[in-house]
């Protein structure tokens, strides 16, 4: 009730609620202590947040963070999956502050279409200049910066409009008639559709133009961070003389591969859901060859080129080129053949079976008395090296090469009793599964 009401009804002030109470400058406003009291509270209280965020950083191995570093290195647009709260943005501040780079952040799905693509701006005579697209004020700041890292938030909760506004930001670098300088990395970061605020898929052309790195969380370092200690971003360490080596190694692994796969060149996946994520197509096949050329610059570990390969063409033609730069490490058979004696043949089990079966194919291509006894002497020397069980196949297929008029090396009689036992092994076991099968089908018939 309106305190007018009161007075007229003979009311006193102290039948007044205290909600409806008049207020004065003495309650409005607090007194000379009270305010440096609550100044002084509000300083300690600062105090102790400046002390909560305040923290270090320390090298630390983390494959993720260098899979990320290495793609901004190469100048390609990356896109953080992952679920919310894992820890996306606080990567790419961190990054930033690592890079000395200015960051700007654009939260894609409170923005326009207009906001990436321009607004038109109507000049003196628009039939002679035309109308110019104006671009947003965060891209003015980052040319005027010359330099800086644009990170696009929140991208799986942007409209398909935007999207399509985006895609020329993302690939030409362009915002509206403002060309954004080349010293400027984009990252973006997105929630999977289902955990996103009103989530989208990502579109196919969108999708396609950024390398997918999906972010996890490492307990040893949420717990050692939230210690106030956290990995340190460094752009990987290129060295110069191996550059050109490095482009080499990349052009020659990539076209190999697919002329070996051409069916791998362009495959846009069936649903809808993949094709928002990596998936191979000659513009995503550029960006792996560039990241093959950086990572070999840079020798990083295979784990981190499998994030970034499989993040880019996707998972399946990834993981095959990654199978094919396995066999271009391979020893060159003719090499082998040429001095078996000294062969070094790969540790790892199925390169070492690969390497012996590829020089019995070059012995088959070519088959002479001297390459076959030379066959058998690489066999030799991977029984000295090796596990003697890979050397069955390999042996079997290069014995049926012999022709009649070859004699049997000497080197054939060190093989032969290892053959042998390998495969009477093959045969108990065969004949130990066969007769467990027999006892099992008995059984039934009881």
């Amino acid at each position: 009730m309106p305190y007018a009401h009161y007075l007229r009804d003979g009311l006193s002030r102290s039948h007044i609620p205290p909600k409806v109470m008049p207020m004065t400058s003495s309650t409005l406003l607090p007194t000379p202590a009270g305010r440096s009291a609550t100044g002084t509270q509000l300083a300690v209280a600062n105090a102790l947040l400046t002390l909560l965020r305040t923290t270090t950083t320390e090298p630390r191995p983390d494959e993720q963070l260098e899979a990320l570093t290495l793609a901004v290195a190469a100048d390609l647009p990356v896109l953080l999956w992952g679920e919310p709260g894992i820890g996306k943005t606080a990567a790419l501040t961190q990054l930033a502050a690592s890079l000395n780079l200015p960051l700007t952040t654009v939260i894609a799905s409170v923005h326009e279409p207009t906001d990436f693509s321009g607004l038109p701006i109507v000049g003196d005579d628009p039939a002679v200049q035309g109308v110019p697209m104006a671009p947003p004020q965060w891209a003015v700041e980052l040319v005027r910066a010359g330099r800086g890292l644009l990170f696009l938030d929140e991208l799986s909760t942007a409209t398909p409009a935007v999207q399509a506004a985006l895609l020329r930001v993302v690939l030409e670098r362009r915002v509206g008639a403002l060309q954004l300088p080349p010293e400027v990395r984009i990252v973006a970061a997105a929630n999977p559709s289902a955990s996103a605020a009103d989530g989208w898929e990502l579109s196919p052309p969108l999708a396609n133009r950024f390398v997918h790195l999906y972010w996890v969380h490492d307990r040893e370092v949420v717990v050692r961070g939230l210690g106030g200690v956290w990995p340190r971003a460094e752009l990987p360490r290129l060295v110069p003389e191996r550059l050109p080596e490095a482009v080499a190694f990349a052009r020659r692994a990539v076209c190999g591969f697919l002329e070996a796969r051409p069916t791998l060149i362009h495959r846009l996946p069936t649903t809808e859901t993949r094709r928002g994520g990596a998936w191979p197509s000659p513009r995503s096949w550029e960006a792996a060859l560039a990241l093959l050329a950086f990572g070999t610059a840079a020798s990083v570990s295979r784990e981190v080129l499998a994030l970034l390969v499989r993040g880019t063409v996707g998972d399946g033609p990834g993981l095959e080129l990654l199978a094919h730069l396995d066999r271009m490490d391979l020893p060159d058979p003719e090499s082998l053949l040429a001095d078996p004696a000294s062969a070094e043949l790969p540790v790892r089990g199925d390169l070492r079976q690969a390497a012996l079966e590829g020089v019995v194919a070059a012995v088959g291509a070519r088959p002479d008395r001297a390459r076959w006894e030379a066959g058998w002497a690489v066999l030799a020397r991977a029984l000295e090296t090796g596990a003697p069980d890979l050397l069955v196949a390999p042996a079997t297929t290069l014995a049926s090469l012999r022709r009649d008029d070859w004699e049997v090396p000497a080197t054939v009689e060190r093989l032969v009793g290892v053959i042998g036992l390998a495969r009477r092994a093959d045969r108990s076991v065969g004949r130990v599964a066969a007769t467990a099968d027999a006892g099992r089908a008995t059984g039934v018939r009881r």
